[in-house]
C-alpha cells in the first residue's frame, strides 16, 4: 500500500506506536483514542482494506490476526472478565482506517454492542 496508509506507515516504524505484541505476521498496539480501559488495535503487516478482503484473500493470515488478539486478551489479563473483538468495516461499520485492524476491548462492562440510535 502507498505511503497514505496510518496502519502501513506505523508497521514500517515511520509513525511511532506504543507496541503490545508483534508477531511475524501481526502488529498489535495501544489506540491513540482508547473507547475502554483496554483498548489495543491488532493488525496484519500486509495491507488488507478491511476483515472481508482479508478472510477471503488469506485466511491463513486472517487466523494470526485472531491468535494475536486471543494472546492480547490474555496479555492484558482479560480472558477472566471477558472482552470485545470487533471488526469495523466500511463506511456504515464506522471503518475509519481502511487497513483491516481488530479492536480489542476490555477491562470494564462494555455496554451494548450497538448504539440505540439506529433508525
Amino acid at each position: 500500500m502507498g505511503s497514505d496508509c496510518l496502519f502501513c506507515r506505523i508497521v514500517a516504524g515511520e509513525i511511532p506506536a506504543t507496541v503490545v505484541r508483534e508477531t511475524p505476521t501481526t502488529l498489535a498496539f495501544r489506540d491513540i483514542d482508547p473507547k475502554a480501559p483496554v483498548h489495543v488495535l491488532v493488525v496484519p503487516k500486509e495491507h488488507y482494506a478491511d476483515v472481508a478482503t482479508l478472510g477471503q484473500g488469506d485466511p491463513a493470515l486472517a487466523g494470526e490476526v485472531l491468535a494475536t488478539a486471543a494472546a492480547v486478551a490474555e496479555d492484558e489479563g482479560l480472558l477472566g472478565d471477558g472482552f470485545r473483538l470487533m471488526f469495523n468495516t466500511g463506511a456504515y461499520g464506522g471503518q475509519e482506517v481502511f487497513h483491516v485492524h481488530a479492536h480489542v476491548l476490555g477491562g470494564a462492562p462494555l455496554g451494548p454492542m450497538l448504539a440505540r440510535n439506529l433508525g
